[in-house]
């Protein structure tokens, strides 16, 4: 018996040795949890010296979340595991979709950006100067960026979009040392949402508060926009079509996504408001003319030049009273000098331009001295 109870004593006594020595590598860490107004795919944790960021939405339909570490200059690091660490200050990112390029535009950090897939998509003046002077390198144009050439570059950290095919490479660019970090605004569903994914780059830069106001400014703007059609009657939003036909198939926003939301906040009456879906909706094309035929406004209808040459490219669309009156409306008013349309780049982070330039199509008393931005009409021929 003795021995017994010696055997569970010595067994009690180690127990309790690893559990100190457990208790001391999870040493508590208070943080201050700011939660985004809007969007809901990350959330930020402010401590002492370090910013703790999570992913929590990295694309449509994950199951897997991310975090990371951002140490303020001679912070310590907290006993924890991340998906990536990052040390401030920064000199120098990678980004990979023309969404961030107008992040760094307006937190003055251009100077930042050392490669970028396909140079010729950007439209940013800024950064077009830059790729100029030979600062900036080209990453290739095809569906992902060149790994190889991203260990090289060296960067700070490379900030990813769910968008492309560059996640396949996370675990070689973590064994690389080069730090990953996902970017998921495109599952944003409120354009505000979106917009707000500045705040994370702005962490990423050091620059938080900067980041903070400015995205108070695009809120502001947005939401004085958005109180503008709140008075008018159902009787008095006019119907508006949206999307084009690719290979027999019509595709559309949801009524639960970004596009719809900002049509409704225009005093616009979706003509697809009871299709279910966040993202883009197929329909086909005996649907939509029963539905749309008679829409007073036909509003996304791709990036075609003219009336005619989207009359050429599908004989169909010209059946809708939309096309017959010329109520057509494309958001390619604003082009880069290689191509790139403005809309794809700016658009996230300014929804309060889309959503003036709507308001200023549907109803333009509502906004009298208000001139396009990124929608233009469509003439008859260019």
């Amino acid at each position: 018996m003795k021995k017994t109870v010696s055997k569970i004593s010595y067994f009690l006594l180690i127990i309790s040795i690893l559990s100190c020595q457990t208790t001391d590598k999870k040493t508590t860490v208070e943080t201050e949890k700011i939660n985004p107004k809007y969007a809901k795919g990350f959330t930020m944790e402010r401590g002492e010296g370090f910013w703790k960021v999570e992913i929590l939405k990295p694309w449509t339909g994950a199951e897997k979340t991310f975090s990371y570490l951002i140490l303020d200059e001679n912070s310590d690091q907290p006993k924890d595991d991340f998906d990536a660490i990052i040390q401030l200050p920064i000199n120098k990112v990678i980004l990979t979709s023309t969404t961030q390029i107008p992040h760094l535009d307006m937190l003055g950090e251009t100077d930042k950006l050392v490669a970028f897939p396909n140079l010729n998509l950007i439209s940013s003046t800024t950064t077009r100067a830059r790729i100029k002077e030979g600062k900036i390198t080209d990453l290739g144009s095809g569906p992902a960026a060149n790994p190889e050439m991203i260990i090289d570059a060296n960067p700070d950290w490379i900030m990813i979009s769910t968008l492309g095919d560059d996640l396949r490479y996370l675990e070689l660019l973590k064994a690389a040392g080069v730090p990953a970090v996902i970017n998921g605004e495109y599952v944003e569903q409120h354009p505000l949402g979106r917009a707000e994914w500045i705040k994370l780059t702005g962490i990423l830069l050091g620059k938080y508060e900067e980041a903070k106001a400015e995205f108070e400014k695009v809120e502001s703007s947005y939401l004085e926009a958005e109180s503008l059609p709140t008075t008018l009657s159902g009787t008095d939003k006019p119907t508006v079509l949206s999307g084009v036909m690719y290979q027999d198939i019509w595709y559309a926003p949801g009524s639960e996504s970004w596009g719809a939301k900002i049509l409704e906040n225009a005093g616009g009456k979706y003509i697809f408001e009871d299709q279910k879906g966040t993202g883009s909706v197929q329909l086909n094309y005996e649907f939509v003319l029963d539905r749309a035929l008679e829409s007073d406004f036909w509003i996304g209808s791709a990036d075609f030049k003219d009336l005619e040459t989207m009359g050429e490219s599908e004989p169909r669309y010209k059946a809708f009273e939309a096309w017959k009156n010329g109520k057509v409306y494309s958001y390619t008013q604003k082009r880069g000098e290689t191509g790139g349309l403005e809309y794809f780049e700016l658009g996230y982070i300014r929804p309060d331009l889309i959503l003036k330039d709507l308001i200023k199509i549907l109803h333009p008393d509502l906004l009298p001295d208000y001139e396009l931005y990124f929608y233009e009409q469509l003439n008859e021929k260019k």
